[in-house]
């Protein structure tokens, strides 16, 4: 696919979604030119086009919070692009992680989605974590994890799986709960360190549950 056979609207724009490669999260929504995005190709980092300003802006060039693209995609249309980036820092001018973090919802209404809606808490976990290693908030026991390094977060792994055990040899429901809830926060801290998205483990378990036909 060549730039000139993208579908650039009648200003000569396309939308440009950028998302965490890990995290999945969407970061933000751009435009890109021609001219925007054959930097983006050349520099491997973020390039728009500013529509109120009318100029290019390469994305972190004054705060330092650049984006390093690992893949820019097109959709069936052509005219519309998801840009996969490893981000340096927050996303949002507001020095959020990301521009989408306020609801249309309200805080009931999002809370009311069953099992899927507490599954949703994971994918939550794990952009915070990713906001976490890359901002080292001080006071933060997150940061704490990331800046002991892969030694420390492998010792606090172990030690909440053999909490685990513990608690279900004790039968104790509550206990386990607790316990297993810090064991899972540990391992998205784990995955985070390894730059292995909590995504590709999913896709490991949906491809063993269908070639086992769901027999498992």
């Amino acid at each position: 696919m060549k730039i000139s056979e993208l579908r650039f609207d009648e200003k000569g724009l396309l939308p440009a979604i950028v998302q965490d490669v890990e995290s999945k999260e969407v970061l933000t929504l751009a435009y890109m030119n021609e001219e925007s995005l054959q930097k983006s190709l050349e520099s491997k980092e973020t390039w728009f086009y500013s529509r109120s300003r009318q100029e290019l802006w390469h994305k972190g060039e004054t705060s330092g919070n650049t984006q390093t693209i690992t893949d820019i995609r097109y959709d069936c249309d052509q005219d519309a692009l998801v840009v996969l980036v490893n981000p340096k820092g927050p996303a949002c001018h507001k020095g959020t992680f990301s521009c989408f973090n306020d609801s249309l919802l309200s805080e009931e209404e999002i809370q009311t989605g069953g099992s899927d809606g507490n599954l949703a808490i994971l994918t939550e976990l794990e952009q915070l974590i990713a906001e976490r290693e890359r901002s080292r908030p001080e006071g933060s026991y997150t940061t704490y994890l990331f800046e002991e390094g892969v030694d420390k977060i492998l010792k606090k792994v172990g030690e909440e799986a053999s909490e685990v055990i513990i608690a279900a040899k004790n039968r104790d429901k509550d206990e386990l709960s607790w316990e297993s809830a810090d064991l899972l926060y540990h391992l998205l801290v784990l995955l985070r360190e390894q730059a292995l998205p909590l995504n590709d483990v999913l896709s490991v378990l949906k491809e063993r549950h269908t070639k086992k036909n769901g027999k498992e």
